[in-house]
């Protein structure tokens, strides 16, 4: 097996691993918010959500 093969089959298996990444961040967040606050566009909004103190 020469250099590029290998170098191949790296590049293959980073690009399954940063799509599988991608996957579970797309569920994370569409778990933890809400489908309206994604898709307001005002700036800030999703800070000032993460940021509310409850006591």
């Amino acid at each position: 097996m020469d250099t590029w093969t290998i170098l191949e089959y790296v590049a293959w298996a980073l690009s399954a691993i940063f799509g599988v990444l991608m996957l579970y961040d797309l569920v994370r967040i569409d778990t933890t918010y809400d489908n309206e606050l994604l898709t307001s566009s005002r700036e800030g909004e999703i800070e000032a959500a993460a940021e509310r103190h409850t006591i």
